[in-house]
């Protein structure tokens, strides 16, 4: 098995990939968690998802691949050149809405809401704000995070901000956890019944 033959990107994955270098975007999610969110969402029709951390919208365009014409998909992210990057590229299709806004902020005045996958992949809903985007999820929902694996781009110091998260999730008794070291690094977790 070659798992970096991906058939399947979305079709316009190789323009935000030409944009993302255009503008000197540095953090694009990897074809792997792209793939995998792809494969997830589509496990789950009329489904509520939630992406923290836009960015350029490369994982967005695989989220969006997934989704059936009933789900709807919202995704944050706090730099508005990016938003309107993404917007440009999803902002018609009516299942997702983009949002620029502080993820902290947006969390706590959205912590009524409940999401049937949350992909996680800013500061907000990772490292800060993690026991309320957990109690945001349904259960049998998803979790799921990345970049659990040494980045060349962390900053001096983040190893142990990965250790107290991966600790933290490990001894939740609400979810059932999986650690893949795979891609970046994966950890996808599942809110018991």
């Amino acid at each position: 098995m070659n798992d970096l033959n991906i058939l399947d990107k979305p079709k316009i994955h190789s323009e935000i990939e030409n944009k993302s270098k255009e503008i000197g975007f540095t953090m694009p999610s990897d074809l792997h968690i792209g793939t995998f969110l792809k494969t997830l969402i589509t496990s789950k029709p009329k489904s509520t998802l939630l992406e923290l951390g836009t960015g350029i919208g490369l994982s967005l365009s695989w989220m969006i691949d997934g989704m059936d014409s009933e789900s709807r998909l919202i995704s944050i992210d706090n730099d508005p050149k990016l938003i309107e990057i993404a917007k440009n590229y999803f902002g018609q299709d009516k299942r997702v809405e983009i949002i620029c806004a502080d993820g902290t902020e947006w969390i706590k005045n959205h912590n009524e809401d409940k999401f049937d996958l949350v992909f996680a992949d800013a500061w907000p809903g990772k490292y800060s704000e993690i026991e309320e985007i957990l109690d945001m999820i349904k259960v049998g929902g998803l979790y799921i995070i990345d970049d659990m694996l040494a980045q060349p781009n962390w900053p001096d110091g983040h190893q142990e901000n990965v250790d107290k998260l991966i600790e933290y999730l490990e001894n939740r008794k609400d979810f059932n956890l999986t650690k893949m070291n795979w891609s970046t690094g994966i950890i996808i977790a599942t809110k018991k019944y």
